[in-house]
């Protein structure tokens, strides 16, 4: 049942008008909170992520919440389910691989979070929107380049995206069905890589076949092109093979910089399009027209046109970052502004109030709930057996004659207090250790308990009972809630590993537990 706090309720109705003007003159609350979910971390996911951070400059009140699972689809999984859980209005997520994230994400479009997929696909259809290259037509061209590159005859090796995600799946065949059109080139290898640089330079490295006739090296990645030429370059190959790539990023080490250097021999430009991302996002909440399909343009990169487009590119990445020191000059300058404004005595008055009220109401929440906790703690592992009720006494019996009378110490009294166990408190500092030791099991079972204490169920039940007026299940659950309370005010841990380390199979079941029993979500400390 859900604890009632009355006096929190009173406090509220009391404080409601003065949070109601609070909230209406706070210019920097967030009218939308949207989650950014990242299947990875790396040059072509910050460029992105940075674009939509410069376009949420542009409109009031957007609080971007990014994440990055680092290709561990179990961990995406939890943290979509957590932003879920936090209150986001919107997810945009990038799966990790085609099915295994597929769930969370419809956990997600199934609580009404409109979901936009970008750049790799879900194998459901409960997604708002999606925008992304044309990955075949990526692969194929590619494909139709490298033929013409090495006029219908060679040798290639293809290093792979990571495995079971959809562009590596659709760049693959884009690029053998161009490749089959031309008998005259051997795919000697389809190596599987994860994307990085050091994942494709350990494949190479390991790769058994003749590397001596290799022609080119096609690489899904503009990364795993220069990691498997750094393999070829420590083997000792001479010539070097042509390397080709996927990704084509501006800037320093970016993929057109690659090309213009004889690094790579071309490249095809993947766009990131940040800002056009969270611009489908706002149309999406704001109730505007939006395409459900959006596929965006790209090129390739050769040295044909790798200056000219770093030049662009340098020129575009300069005006971004005097747009962001504008901004945040703007900023600043904003903030001076608002601090010498002149300001009436009644409304400093009004306003100082109200952070005051704000304040205690802020302190009385915080210490009832920490109230709250420490009684549990102290009905769990201090409590002492309740006080017997006294018997009622039985007028005595009408003694024999020639009987003597029962003596001072041999009183119903005094014969209870000696027949009261007297290692009731070992019993329980048994319990709390037993207890403690396997917190973090989610299949504790009362049983397990009962044997660990050598008692049957029914006798742990019954005295336990009688100690606490609790049974074993609803101490156990408290515990792990008092358990679960301190790792979430005193570590960085988040909700999902939290759940886990007390002992819950189920983020969502220790959120629900967490608020019968405080009165908050964990989200809110």
């Amino acid at each position: 049942m859900k604890r009632k706090t009355p006096n929190l309720i009173r406090a509220a109705r009391l404080l409601l008008p003065a949070l109601l003007l609070l909230t209406a003159c706070a210019s920097d609350a967030p009218k939308y909170k949207i989650g950014v979910s990242q299947c990875s971390e790396d040059i072509w996911r910050d460029w992105q992520n940075s674009e939509m951070k410069m376009e949420a400059n542009f409109h009031e009140g957007v609080e971007l919440h990014f994440t990055a699972a680092l290709d561990n689809s179990q961990r995406q999984i939890e943290q979509i389910d957590s932003m879920v859980a936090a209150g986001i209005d919107l997810l945009i997520v990038a799966p990790n691989q085609l099915s295994s994230v597929t769930p969370a994400i419809d956990r997600a479009y199934d609580k009404g979070i409109p979901v936009i997929v970008f750049e790799r696909k879900t194998d459901s259809q409960k997604y708002t929107a999606f925008m992304s290259a044309d990955n075949y037509e990526m692969g194929r061209l590619m494909g139709e380049y490298i033929v013409s590159r090495l006029g219908g005859r060679g040798r290639v090796i293809e290093i792979e995206g990571l495995k079971d995600s959809s562009p590596a799946q659709e760049r693959h065949r884009g690029f053998t069905d161009a490749l089959s059109k031309a008998p005259g080139i051997e795919i000697a290898a389809s190596l599987t890589g994860d994307w990085t640089e050091e994942q494709a330079y350990a494949e190479m490295m390991a790769y058994k076949g003749n590397v001596a006739d290799i022609s080119l090296v096609f690489g899904h990645n503009d990364r795993s092109a220069i990691g498997a030429r750094k393999a070829l370059i420590e083997r000792g190959v001479k010539p070097l093979p042509l390397f080709c790539g996927i990704d084509g990023l501006p800037g320093k080490s970016g993929g057109i910089q690659l090309v213009r250097d004889s690094l790579l021999d071309a490249s095809y430009i993947y766009p990131t399009r940040g800002d056009q991302l969270l611009q489908l996002a706002l149309d999406i909440l704001n109730g505007r027209p939006y395409d459900k399909e959006t596929l965006l343009s790209s090129a390739i990169v050769t040295h044909d046109n790798a200056e000219v487009l770093q030049l662009e590119s340098d020129e575009v990445m300069r005006k971004a970052q005097r747009l962001e020191r504008l901004n945040q000059q703007a900023t600043l300058y904003l903030e001076q502004l608002s601090a010498q404004r002149t300001i009436t005595l009644l409304v400093l008055i009004l306003l100082a109030l109200l952070m005051v009220l704000m304040g205690l109401f802020y302190v009385y929440h915080r210490n009832k709930v920490s109230a709250q906790r420490e009684r549990m703690v102290s009905n769990l592992w201090n409590m002492e057996a309740p006080e017997e009720p006294k018997a009622e006494q039985e007028a005595p019996a009408e003694q024999p004659a020639g009987t003597p009378a029962p003596e001072a110490d041999e009183q119903p009294a005094a014969k209870a207090e000696a027949e009261k166990p007297e290692n009731e408190p070992l019993f329980i500092i048994h319990f709390k250790d037993i207890v403690e030791a396997r917190l973090s099991d989610s299949d504790l079972t009362v049983d397990e308990l009962a044997a660990s204490m050598n008692l049957s169920r029914v006798q742990l039940y019954r005295k336990v009972k009688a100690f606490t007026g609790s049974s074993p299940n609803e101490l156990l659950r408290t515990a792990r809630l008092n358990r679960g309370y301190q790792l979430l005010i005193s570590t960085d841990k988040t909700i999902s590993e939290v759940a886990y380390a007390v002992g819950f199979s189920a983020p969502s079941y220790f959120t629900k537990c967490f608020k019968d029993e405080f009165g908050v979500s964990p989200s809110d400390l």
